[in-house]
């Protein structure tokens, strides 16, 4: 089962906007979810939707890889059109791949579990070598501050590009000392912005943009939606999520159950806002806003692309999985998913949301 309902009507009485014609490019925002190399199943989607062309993005909001995506996206659009975005996502997930294979996105050959036998996973003494390594602060095991991230980014990201497109740009990192989540905007966009959104801090060293320190975005925005609800951005967001949000069964072994507190841990700032977003619209759709409120409240018009039921059978290790093969195995099922939502949901945007929030929110 997955976080959605699939929502096909407005409710009785209520007025949907007038419908796009069908041949129009239909207007969007992108909020785009974190979550190291599966990332590349947003790759997928978003090369499908730029193949397809009937999207006409003006947003992105986006954290940790979702924001790696995002930079790509947006440069390669911004320089050479929907062919442009391809090609830069292309080149993005490429250069990962080249660049130190996991190590990427920060896992370590000490305990990196990728690749491992699941038997020996669970074996304890994979489990005391596990332990052993993640007591080791990135400040002890890589004291010279490496990241490859950097170069990956350099190489396949246009920042004036970013910086100066119309299409805008919101990436959220985690401000260490106060605990609050911070967005850049777009002219703010640098690597070191995306490196500080994907800092996972027992693996990289803080990153430092003007004297403060920055974690992983994800821990308390994946990914920030409210910038996507000010100023004159489309009222349809489309959500791309990395992390399923159910769980068949009960997790019993040690890696099964870690692998549900991170999922768990990094979906709960996104629950938040769609469980505000939910309440909100009830109250527009039932009469129950002044005018005033009416007026300072934007309906915004929902539509997702979930993990749920494609990612399901991934570990949470294999995050850290940059081997070609692997990539391009969840591009492919990127793809596949954002075939079925261009035939099922993209006639309701522009008209209406087509995920039913207040089903689990309500």
């Amino acid at each position: 089962m997955a976080l959605f309902k699939r929502k096909t009507s407005e409710p009785a009485g209520k007025s949907a906007a007038a419908s796009t014609a069908p041949d129009a490019r239909r207007p969007i925002c992108l909020a785009l979810q974190g979550g190291g190399a599966h990332g590349a199943f947003q790759w997928g989607v978003l090369d499908r939707l730029l193949e397809d062309d009937r999207l006409d993005i003006r947003a992105v909001s986006a954290a940790s890889a979702g924001a790696m995506n995002g930079a790509a996206l947006i440069s390669g659009l911004t320089t050479g059109g929907p062919q442009g975005g391809r090609a830069a996502l292309d080149k993005l997930w490429r250069e990962t791949n080249q660049s130190g294979g996991r190590n990427v996105f920060g896992d370590s050959a000490i305990w990196s579990a990728a690749l491992t036998p699941g038997w020996l996973k669970d074996a304890p003494a994979w489990r005391a070598m596990e332990s052993w390594a993640g007591s080791l602060s990135p400040y002890e095991f890589n004291p010279f501050n490496l990241n490859p991230l950097k170069r990956v980014l350099d190489a396949s990201v246009d920042f004036e590009a970013v910086r100066s497109s119309h299409i805008r740009f919101f990436v959220a990192a985690t401000q260490v000392r106060h605990a609050r989540s911070r967005i850049f905007a777009s002219p703010e966009i640098t690597d070191r912005v995306l490196m500080a959104s994907a800092c996972l801090p027992h693996l990289f060293q803080a990153v430092e943009i003007d004297g403060e320190p920055y974690w992983d975005g994800g821990y308390l925005a994946n990914p920030p939606l409210w910038p996507l609800y000010e100023g004159d951005r489309p009222d349809d967001i489309l959500l791309m999520t990395l992390n399923p949000f159910e769980s068949v069964g009960t997790p019993r072994a040690a890696g099964d159950i870690m692998d549900r507190i991170n999922e768990i841990a990094f979906s709960a700032p996104l629950m938040a806002e769609l469980r505000a977003v939910a309440f909100m619209q009830e109250l527009f759709e039932e009469g129950r806003l002044t005018e005033d409120g009416r007026r300072s409240y934007r309906h915004v018009r929902m539509h997702a692309i979930e993990a749920d039921g494609w990612l399901d059978d991934l570990s949470a290790g294999s995050k850290f999985n940059t081997e070609w093969t692997f990539l391009n195995g969840l591009k492919a099922k990127g793809r596949d998913a954002a075939e079925e939502w261009l035939t099922s949901c993209l006639d309701a945007v522009g008209t209406r949301s087509s995920v039913d929030l207040q089903a689990r929110f309500g």
